[in-house]
């Protein structure tokens, strides 16, 4: 495999599951309405993954889409990377079952662990690999967070659903594609957005299912604060390494967490509403597959065009926050 300069985007794709969970079905479980959510949020349904579905289930379904995309077969594909904080299985890896259930007979796999910021640093990790001379094509892909929430808790079962976005990696023309990356973390603030019972350090036990510790846990106030500081931060720094000023900017997707985290980084960075796309509120927050559910919406719609300077940038667990640059395929 020979090195080549650019490296990029050759299709993307996206699924839901097909049940929704309304905000009037959420005020039947807990202490809430529409109305809270909505103003709080921007979240009106999400998508809940059925019980015979698995992560890995979602990503081969956004899988299969992403490869029609770039007219390419699974026997193209070189390497499989799944970006998930919801993975089938400690071990075996997500990435190695999408892989087997879709038919790479010759690709490597692993799973990428950044939390919402997955998407953001599986794209930037692909893109450098294609370039180093490794692999020819990546698949990038997913999320099912329903299980992993508490649903008497309202303040966290409100915000997220399921899906998966996915995205084939591969050699780009001169001067296109992923123009620069800015990724980063801060692990001494990882307890205000975790899952406290879920490793070896604190294993999952009755008394941690009694206590409700096997949730997702999160500080709101400071997860808001946060997210739009790291957000704005990795953007302009992006921004600065692909020598793109933020006016030429066509079109910037956020992670899709909270509609009012993306509207306050919007209007920090400068970014006028016609040129961003926000689908919150038709899917809450799916964590690693919001930004690839989004930019394949976008795709699709001919919202983004050849050329197009197209930004992605993400928040999440860890802490970790990035950004891509990319000058679209």
């Amino acid at each position: 495999m020979s090195v080549c300069s650019s490296a990029g985007i050759l299709g993307t794709g996206h699924y839901a599951p097909e049940r929704l969970l309304t905000n009037f079905d959420l005020e039947k479980l807990v202490d809430t309405t529409d109305e809270w959510i909505r103003t709080r949020t921007g979240v009106e349904t999400r998508h809940l993954a059925a019980a015979s579905e698995n992560t890995s289930d979602l990503c081969v379904k956004a899988g299969w889409k992403a490869l029609e995309a770039a007219g390419l077969t699974a026997e193209d594909i070189d390497f499989v990377m799944v970006a998930t904080a919801s993975p089938d299985y400690v071990v075996p890896s997500t990435a190695c079952l999408v892989q087997d259930k879709m038919g790479m007979k010759r690709a490597g796999g692993m799973d990428i662990s950044a939390g919402c910021s997955g998407y953001i640093y599986a794209v930037a990790t692909a893109a450098a690999m294609v370039k180093a001379g490794l692999y020819k094509y990546i698949l990038v892909g997913a999320e099912i967070l329903s299980r992993l929430v508490n649903w008497q808790d309202r303040s966290t079962c409100i915000l997220f659903g399921d899906g998966a976005g996915a995205a084939v990696i591969g050699a780009a023309e001169e001067g296109f594609g992923l123009l620069a990356s800015d990724l980063g973390s801060d692990g001494s603030m990882g307890s205000i957005l975790n899952i406290p019972a879920s490793g070896v350090a604190e294993p999952v036990t009755h008394r941690a299912i009694d206590s409700n510790r096997i949730y997702i846990h999160m500080e709101g106030p400071e997860v808001f604060k946060a997210a739009v500081r790291h957000m704005e931060n990795t953007t302009m720094a992006a921004l600065e390494k692909a020598g793109v000023d933020k006016e030429e900017i066509d079109m910037f997707i956020a992670h899709q967490a909270n509609n009012r985290i993306i509207q306050s980084i919007a209007k920090k960075v400068g970014i006028p509403k016609d040129h961003m796309y926000v689908n919150v509120e038709r899917y809450g927050n799916t964590s690693a597959a919001s930004v690839g559910i989004a930019l394949d919406e976008a795709v699709r719609s001919g919202k983004i065009k050849h050329g197009d300077i197209v930004v992605i940038t993400g928040f999440g667990a860890g802490l970790t926050w990035g950004c891509d640059v990319m000058r679209w395929i």
